[in-house]
């Protein structure tokens, strides 16, 4: 297999990922397995949360496909074990890190994406049972709310140009 379609399979399998987690946490995490998912919502002070356990649920799957596909050199299952990691990565960065800042990396940014996801999750988070919610993505947010962080900024220079 040749490297560009190596990687094109890791960057497919990693857009494809941000669906498949939207699925997963409208039907699944929201769904029949709430009981693990509640605790981010409703947090209890602990560390760690049993939400925690879905980075293994999204992990293993990723680690099998490396493993297995390298050892078998069926290099397209490795690229999209890959993929599925590389997703992991990002996640790990957006949510825990910037969305939540369980790490203190990113905590004044006034980046308009790291705004809008923030809003975003914020508005999901606000939604305290598993029944209700809106914005189950992650990279990808709706419009509205990209609309949102936009009218903020537009009200603050209006009102710095009013105090000049």
């Amino acid at each position: 297999m040749n490297w560009f379609l190596f990687i094109a399979i890791v960057l497919i399998t990693f857009f494809i990922m941000e669906g498949i987690t939207w699925l997963t946490h409208r039907f699944v995490m929201h769904g029949f397995l709430w009981y693990l998912h509640e605790d981010h919502h409703k947090p209890t002070g602990h560390t760690l949360e049993k939400n925690d356990a879905f980075f293994l649920i999204f992990a293993i799957p990723s680690w099998l496909c490396i493993m297995l596909g390298l050892q078998n050199k069926l290099y397209w299952v490795a690229a999209i074990g890959f993929g599925i990691a590389l997703y992991g990565l990002a996640y790990f960065i957006v949510h825990e890190v910037i969305i939540h800042q369980r790490f203190k990396w990113f905590t004044r940014s006034n980046n308009s994406y790291i705004k809008t996801i923030r809003w975003a999750h914020k508005m999901h988070h606000k939604h305290l049972n598993k029944y209700e919610g809106e914005s189950f993505g992650m990279l990808m947010v709706a419009k509205k709310y990209w609309d949102k962080v936009k009218s903020d900024k537009n009200i603050q220079a209006v009102s710095k140009v009013n105090k000049v």
